[in-house]
Formats: structure tokens, C-alpha cells, sequence
């Protein structure tokens, strides 16, 4: 498979896999779109209508805990704060965080907000940062000084703030997911900004398709299908720097960021889709894998059990057994090398 060549760093956010479901329109489905958190939605389901009105109070719930762009919600108070009493949202995506945190021997860390923002992508995403000003940032970074006790979370610096963007969009993907399965939902499919949370089937469809995009660096969304994969559950998640990067004194740099450094890292992997247990799961874990490089990724893979395709900057493709087993199409007219574990 050939690929447009492009420097690959990373950082917190997940950029993403395109949904495509049927072609023709099944009466049984209801669909439901829109925009929430400074991101898209699809939802799918096959259910009553009337469950769009419990989708956005899920939403909406999930929002206003862990919405780093909502200045009320409770990870804003939280950042502004020593130390207070959480929710069972925020408490969720820390406990998952913790656990890529510790696999990952620390790359994935949602204390990266000062970073983030010092990077320009954050609030404004205006490029600010400087070797002084990281290196000074750096000194109140680390999931490893935070710890929840209780309800509460504790945090060794008062300017310690979390982004859980990471985590988050497939975090909110997982709770949609769960409220359709307690209305007696079997069949959906959750997208939010490309991550996605699957059930059952989709119309005429055994299982739901769903189609991963090639990395083709742009400003702009270009939807150039690389495979074709079929989910019956689980989540998906696809992270790369294709979409979400910054250009300054003739260089290109991408969104992920180094808990180590302080600054954009530059592996062999320019995309990452992970299928995991939920959605929460394959978001974290995609993320991680940019962050590692893919031979970290495939000890990592293994590690959690979780079945993925990379693709590196050398225009190689490597798979998980697992993941190839979902594949049901694949660009033919440009071969590449795969390699399975």
C-alpha cells in the first residue's frame, strides 16, 4: 500500500475512521447525527426514535464532566483546583487512563493539557511553545502525581490539569452504547469523532461496516478508504497525526505529545487503528501506539490482547492475526507488505 510520506508525531487526541453502514435506508434504523465536544456524531440503532432524546442526555452528562472547552464542567473546576470531589465519568476515564499509563510505561498521560495547549492545540491553537517554557511546563506534568482517594482526586501540583481527549470521545461512545443496550437495543452503531462502539448489525448487513482511512496529510477531511472491516462488537479507534498537525518554520509537527520530552514525537507510525473490548479502550490504545512506534506497539498489542493495524512511514502495513480475520475488503491496486503477528 502506498502512502504519502509525512513526518509522524502524536499526542492526545484520536483522529479518525469514516463509517459507512448501507447503502440503502432500512425503516427499522434510526440514525441520529450531529455535533458535540468540537466533534461530530453518528449514531445507528435499531430502536425507537424517542431514544435520541436519552443519546444527548447521555451526552450531555458525559460532556459536562470531562469537556476540556466547557469552562463549567468538572474537569475544568478540577484543573483550576488542588483537590475535589469527582463523578463517576471522571472517575471511569481515569481508572482506563491508569491502566495505559502503567502498560505503556508511562507515554500515555492525560496531564498533558499545559503541553497541549503550549503546542497550539489547544484553546486559541496558537503555536507558543519554546525549549524554556517546555521545560518549565514539564515540571507539573505526570499522571504519576496524581491519585484518586475516594471519590476524590488528588493532585501533587496545584497546576496539574488533565485532558482526557485521548480517552474520552470513546469513553462517551461506550455510554451510548450502554444506555441503547439497557433500553433493549442489540443492533447500533455509536461513532463520536471517529471513534466507535458496535453491536449486532446494521441493515442487510451481518455485522457493521466499517471503513478505515488512509493517512493522507491534510487541513481538510479526505475519506480514502484503505480497508474494509467487518464488527459484530467492541469498539474501534484510529489515531494519526494526518489531520490534527501544525506547520512552523518550514516543519510540520503533530499532536502528540511526549510526556517525556515535553515535545511532539516522531515514531514510524503515521496510523493506528486498534479494536478492543470498547471503545474507551481502542481510543487510549491507538493513541499509545503512535506515541510508541510499532515495535513498542506490537509488545503492547500482545500485552493487552487487543488486535490493530499499523501503518508505518516506510509504506508497510502490519496486523495483528485477529485484526485480518475482520478485514473484508482492502485497497488491491496498491499491494504492500503486511506483516502478522
Amino acid at each position: 500500500m502506498t502512502l504519502r510520506s509525512m513526518l509522524s508525531f502524536m499526542a492526545a487526541l484520536a483522529s479518525l475512521a469514516f463509517i459507512f453502514t448501507s447503502c440503502r435506508r432500512d425503516a427499522a434504523y434510526t440514525r441520529t447525527e450531529g455535533m458535540i465536544w468540537n466533534t461530530s456524531y453518528h449514531i445507528t440503532f435499531k430502536g425507537a426514535p424517542e431514544l435520541e432524546d436519552s443519546i444527548l442526555a447521555v451526552l450531555d452528562g458525559v460532556g459536562k464532566s470531562l469537556n476540556v472547552f466547557n469552562e463549567n464542567s468538572l474537569i475544568s473546576k478540577i484543573n483550576r483546583a488542588d483537590s475535589m470531589e469527582t463523578d463517576a465519568h471522571f472517575r471511569s476515564v481515569y481508572k482506563g487512563s491508569a491502566r495505559l499509563h502503567d502498560a505503556s510505561g508511562g507515554m500515555f498521560d492525560p496531564t498533558l493539557s499545559p503541553l497541549i495547549t503550549a503546542w497550539g492545540f489547544g484553546k486559541g491553537h496558537e503555536v507558543t511553545a519554546d525549549t524554556a517554557a517546555v521545560d518549565s511546563i514539564l515540571k507539573f506534568v505526570g499522571f504519576g502525581k496524581t491519585r484518586l482517594r475516594g471519590d476524590s482526586i488528588i493532585k501533587g501540583d496545584r497546576r496539574i490539569q488533565f485532558n482526557f481527549s485521548a480517552i474520552a470521545k470513546g469513553y462517551g461512545c461506550d455510554c451510548v452504547a450502554a444506555m441503547l443496550e439497557r433500553n433493549g437495543v442489540k443492533d447500533y452503531l455509536v461513532e463520536i469523532g471517529g471513534e466507535i462502539a458496535v453491536g449486532g448489525k446494521g441493515p442487510g448487513k451481518d455485522g457493521w461496516l466499517i471503513s478505515v482511512d488512509k493517512p493522507i496529510e491534510s487541513e481538510g477531511v479526505i475519506h480514502d478508504s484503505g480497508a474494509v472491516v467487518r464488527m459484530k462488537s467492541g469498539g474501534m479507534a484510529t489515531s494519526g497525526n494526518y489531520r490534527n498537525f501544525h506547520r512552523a518554520a518550514g516543519k510540520s509537527f503533530g499532536h502528540t505529545i511526549s510526556p517525556v520530552t515535553g515535545r511532539p514525537v516522531a515514531t514510524d507510525v503515521i496510523s493506528a487503528t486498534v479494536v478492543a473490548p470498547s471503545s474507551m479502550e481502542a481510543d487510549a490504545a491507538a493513541t499509545v501506539c503512535m506515541a510508541v512506534g510499532s515495535a513498542e506497539s506490537e509488545r503492547l498489542l500482545k500485552k493487552l490482547g487487543y488486535d490493530a493495524m499499523l501503518i508505518r512511514n516506510d509504506s508497510t502495513v502490519w496486523m495483528t492475526e485477529g485484526f485480518s480475520t475482520l478485514i473484508v475488503t482492502a485497497e488491491s491496486s496498491e499491494p504492500g507488505r503486511r506483516g502478522r503477528n
